[in-house]
């Protein structure tokens, strides 16, 4: 019994191991934007050093739409493959995709590089949250979910700024092997410690497309990008908020997203455990509590201590999201599980787009930088109140 539970450990971590990685070749290009834009696009660069930055927004922009159209890409690509073998396939187009973008010699090709290294994303955390829940048993579907994503949100803790620390001193190219480096390792665990489990039910490409017409399954992946679209606007403007709302020194700006990354952990970890008991609690629960977070952050973000404690709570509501979250779409999409969770993370990255984006165009306009925590609030209400319609809906027809 000691054996097994060890070896369900040890597979786990792997797992886990996997989004770190992610979490890493995603968000690490933002920290070393500038570094990238230097190196390749440097005559645009030398001569408008911000439209040359704007330009290489494309870095991040081309992985959110690689995430997007990957989903039902891979999830296609590997209906006949075992839980084991998908994830082997996701993990190695990682890891070539990562090394491409290391050795890109052009903008162009850097480009596409971070667009077919996205392409698993999504396809990646449909398939381990569900071999964790089948390794931890059916009682621990959330948690098998969270210890999946802790990856991700100790990467934001900790992987994130250690690499975008190592980019900055030896070049960004360096870091970016070492994230493949990660994949690499992260590929070997796999294939060593995770079992070969085939699915619950038979992922044929006929199931996987009959899914795409719920409607409930769209009204579930709305909810989510606009809940979470307020998140983003939050995080995409962190550092202005610290430096011109609050009035603090930019050194401050690296203990913000300290903050906001143990919040997401926080949250991660308390979400799966509540997902166990009663998926749609936890998610209304995590919709209040993340609504209630960012309208009260927009109030007092111009004072400091509460402006971190803000950030805290904000972060850790919107990562107690998540499991309850994608326990919801799989259950929707039942037949076709691998799916429901691909589409979560799908609708994590148009919310990362239409909350930058919104954030982005209430600064431009002239609001000033409590703008886009407004603009968060707005988008956590309508997140709410979508969800709240949605299940009324349900519950009218069942």
């Amino acid at each position: 019994m000691k054996h097994r539970s060890l070896a369900v450990t040890a597979a786990v971590i792997s797992l886990a191991l996997g989004g770190f990685g992610i979490g890493a070749t995603e968000f690490v290009a933002m920290g070393l934007l500038p570094e990238m834009t230097q190196d390749l696009l440097a005559a645009a660069y030398q001569a408008d050093r911000d439209a040359a930055l704007g330009t290489a927004s494309w870095f991040v922009t081309a992985y959110a739409v690689g995430v997007v159209c990957g989903a039902p890409l891979m999830i296609a690509l590997s209906t006949r493959l075992s839980y084991k073998a998908s994830l082997l396939l996701f993990a190695g187009i990682f890891a070539l995709g990562t090394v491409f973008t290391a050795v890109a010699p052009s903008f162009e090709v850097a480009v596409v590089s971070r667009f077919l290294a996205a392409l698993p994303h999504g396809a990646y955390f449909g398939v381990a949250p569900l071999v964790a829940g089948q390794l931890l048993g059916p009682a621990k579907r959330g948690a098998g979910v969270a210890y999946v994503l802790l990856g991700l949100t100790v990467c934001n803790l900790l992987g994130v700024p250690l690499f975008t620390a190592l980019g900055q001193q030896t070049g960004w190219r360096t870091a970016y092997l070492v994230i493949a480096g990660v994949f690499a390792v992260a590929l070997l665990a796999i294939l060593i410690t995770v079992p070969r489990l085939q699915p619950a039910t038979a992922m044929t490409l006929r199931t996987q497309l009959a899914a795409f017409k719920s409607g409930m399954l769209w009204a579930a992946v709305a909810v989510v990008a606009l809940g979470m679209a307020g998140y983003f606007a939050l995080y995409s403007y962190i550092s202005p908020v610290v430096t011109e709302l609050a009035v603090l020194p930019l050194g401050l700006v690296p203990w913000a997203l300290a903050t906001a990354g143990c919040g997401m952990t926080c949250g991660t970890l308390l979400g799966g455990k509540l997902a166990d008991r009663n998926p749609q609690a936890a998610l209304r629960l995590a919709l209040l509590t993340f609504t209630a977070a960012l309208t009260g952050t927009a109030l007092i973000a111009h004072l400091a201590p509460l402006l971190f404690l803000g950030i805290f709570v904000c972060s850790a509501a919107s990562s107690m999201l998540v499991p309850p979250a994608q326990l919801w779409l799989m259950d929707i999409a039942a037949k076709a599980p691998v799916l429901g969770g691909a589409l979560v993370h799908a609708a994590f990255n148009a919310a990362n787009a239409l909350g930058a984006a919104g954030a982005g165009a209430v600064i431009a306009a002239g609001l000033g930088f409590r703008a886009p925590l407004l603009f968060a609030a707005v988008m956590g209400f309508l997140g709410l109140g979508s969800y709240l319609l949605v299940r009324a809906r349900t519950t009218a027809t069942v």
